[in-house]
C-alpha cells in the first residue's frame, strides 16, 4: 500500500474498524475512507456497489459484521446467517467491480469444526467439518465469504486475505454483559461493581484457556497481512492465558480483589483452545502489548466512556 491510496475500511465504527482507522492514519496513508451505516447500508447490493464506484478504494479492509457474542449469536441464528451473508456477498462483489487490488476481510475463529480437527489449529483444517452449533448461523456466513473470496480469486484473479480472529478487545468494543464476548463482559462487570458497591459474578472456575488479542496490535497485523499475506490466516497471539488470569488482572486494577465471586455451578466452556500462528508470524507479526497493559487501558477506556461506549 502506498500513502496517497485509497483504503476503504468497512465497519469503520466498530471495534476492529476504529482501531484500524486510527492506525492507519498514524501510520501515514492519507486516504482512509470509513463509511458509516448510514453512509452505506451493506445489505443493501446496489447501494454497496454505487458507494464503491464513488469511492474508488485501492485496498479494502473489510471488518463490517452482524455479531453479538456467542450468547446473541446463538439467540439470533438466522439474523446472523442473513445479514452476514447479505453484507460479504456485497462487499466481495463490489471489491471486484471496483477493480480493488486486495481485500482482506475479517473472518472468525467460529469458523473452524468442532470437534477440533488440531489443537493449535491450523488454517487447512477450516473445512474439515462443522462449526460447533452455538455460532451456527455467523460462523457458516463466514464461511460462505471465505468461498466466495476463494472462486473470485480464481475467475477474477481478485488478491484476499480471510483472517480468523480470535478474542478481539480494546477500545470501541461492544460492553454487553448478557451478549458480549469474554473481556468486554468483564469490564462492564468490574465497572459496574465498582461504581455500585456489589460483587463480581464469573462463570466456572477460571480454568479454561483462550487466545487473546489486543484490538490494538490487531490492527498492525491486518496491515501487515495486507501487504504481505494471501489466503486464510490466524490472527492471534499464540499463546493462552486462562480466563482466571484476566479476573485477576481486572480485579487487581480495580482494587475488587475481595469482590469477586466464581459460580462453579455453570460451565467453563471449552478447556484448551489455541492457534497455529506460524503464517502471522513469518510474514514477520509479534505482538507488543501484554494481557496486563491492555486490560488495564481498556477498562480505563471503557471507564472514561461508560455513557457513551456501545453496549
Amino acid at each position: 500500500m502506498q500513502p496517497d491510496d485509497v483504503l476503504l475500511v468497512t465497519g469503520g465504527s466498530g471495534l476492529v474498524g476504529a482501531n484500524l482507522v486510527a492506525h492507519l492514519r498514524q501510520a501515514g496513508f492519507t486516504k482512509v475512507v470509513a463509511p458509516r451505516q448510514e453512509d452505506c447500508d451493506f445489505t443493501d447490493r446496489k447501494a454497496t456497489l454505487d458507494f464503491f464506484a464513488a469511492a474508488r478504494p485501492v485496498y479494502v479492509f473489510h471488518m463490517a459484521g452482524y455479531v453479538r457474542g456467542i450468547m446473541g449469536n446463538m439467540r439470533h441464528q438466522a439474523e446472523a446467517w442473513l445479514n452476514n451473508t447479505l453484507i460479504n456477498t456485497h462487499v466481495v462483489e463490489a471489491s471486484h467491480k471496483a477493480g480493488v487490488k486486495k481485500i482482506v476481510a475479517m473472518g472468525t475463529v467460529a469458523m473452524y469444526p468442532d470437534p477440533l480437527p488440531s489443537n493449535p489449529l491450523r488454517e487447512d483444517t477450516i473445512w474439515q467439518g462443522a462449526p460447533h452449533g452455538s455460532e451456527y448461523g455467523y460462523a457458516q456466513a463466514k464461511r460462505g465469504m471465505l468461498a466466495q473470496l476463494q472462486v473470485y480469486n480464481d475467475s477474477y484473479g481478485l488478491d484476499y486475505a480471510c483472517v480468523l480472529s480470535t478474542n478481539l478487545y480494546g477500545p470501541h468494543d461492544r460492553f454487553d454483559i448478557e451478549t458480549g464476548h469474554v473481556v468486554p463482559s468483564l469490564i462492564k462487570k468490574f465497572y459496574d461493581a465498582k461504581q455500585g458497591g456489589g460483587t463480581v459474578t464469573v462463570w466456572g472456575d477460571g480454568s479454561a484457556q483462550r487466545d487473546f488479542i489486543y484490538v490494538k496490535d490487531a490492527a498492525r497485523a491486518l496491515q501487515l497481512i495486507m501487504d504481505k499475506v494471501s489466503g486464510t490466516v490466524n490472527l492471534a497471539t499464540g499463546v493462552t492465558r486462562r480466563i482466571r488470569e484476566a479476573v485477576d488482572i481486572l480485579a487487581a486494577h480495580t482494587g475488587l480483589q475481595d469482590r469477586v465471586v466464581w459460580d462453579s455451578s455453570k460451565p467453563n466452556g471449552q478447556l484448551f483452545r489455541a492457534y497455529d500462528v506460524s503464517r502471522l508470524q513469518q510474514a514477520g507479526f509479534a505482538c507488543q502489548s501484554t494481557l496486563e497493559q491492555a486490560l488495564a487501558e481498556t477498562y480505563d477506556w471503557y471507564a472514561a466512556n461508560a455513557l457513551t461506549a456501545r453496549h
